[in-house]
């Protein structure tokens, strides 16, 4: 697949077949994905993948915590600042009406916003996904190194013919996702990512990109 058609036709797809992803095709993408940038070349990623029974096992770990009203789990890192400035509170505004607008889900109707969310944690019918630690002692440069990698990832992912929904959803169940993954202490789960076929019979609304002259700046003579 030309990289070009990789980067525009690659999106959070939430609903997979469950057509089986052969572990050679997710082998050679993280063989592949290991060539990711990083400053100095620590390669900071720690990924595991899970397939069949793990996978199961940890869906209804999570299904179960769910159904119980379990709080989440204590944030190890901040997924966003407290208070959004502008213009990116916009945006994840814009997000979230294009998001559940899409579903048909009126923004004041929270329970259905977290049903829809809960989905999240069935990894969207996905039949593999991958989950991506982040040693607790490094800094924002290798975390800036660990989105490089899941970016190669996704891109490789679609040049196989597969889709991705990366997911810090799964950072608010780390302690379940540990019970089944067993990780060393020293490492914080950043995200998970589900992995498979898309459901083409699902509609999808793509959300929109900021306008070049919004995020970019060119210097010239």
């Amino acid at each position: 697949m030309d990289v070009y058609k990789a980067v525009t036709s690659r999106r959070a797809v939430r609903g997979f077949t469950d057509r089986h992803v052969p572990g050679e095709v997710l082998e050679r993408v993280l063989s592949a994905a290991a060539r990711a940038p990083s400053a100095s070349n620590l390669q900071p990623w720690h990924a595991y993948v899970l397939t069949g029974g793990p996978l199961a096992e940890l869906k209804k770990r999570a299904g179960e915590r769910l159904a119980a009203g379990d709080p989440w789990d204590e944030p190890e890192y901040e997924m966003y600042p407290p208070a959004l400035k502008s213009p990116y509170r916009e945006r994840r505004s814009a997000f979230g009406e294009q998001r559940y607008g899409a579903l048909g889900i009126p923004r004041e109707d929270l329970e259905a916003r977290q049903r829809a969310a809960a989905a999240n944690w069935e990894c969207f019918g996905a039949p593999a996904a991958l989950f991506c630690y982040i040693d607790r002692d490094l800094g924002p440069a290798q975390w800036s190194d660990v989105g490089m990698f899941l970016q190669t990832v996704m891109l490789l992912l679609r040049a196989e013919g597969l889709h991705s929904c990366t997911q810090m959803a799964w950072a608010k169940y780390h302690r379940t996702v540990a019970e089944v993954l067993a990780p060393p202490d020293e490492l914080i789960l950043f995200c998970g990512m589900s992995i498979g076929f898309e459901d083409t019979t699902l509609g999808y609304t793509r959300t929109g990109r900021a306008p070049l002259d919004e995020t970019v700046v060119f210097v010239e003579p």
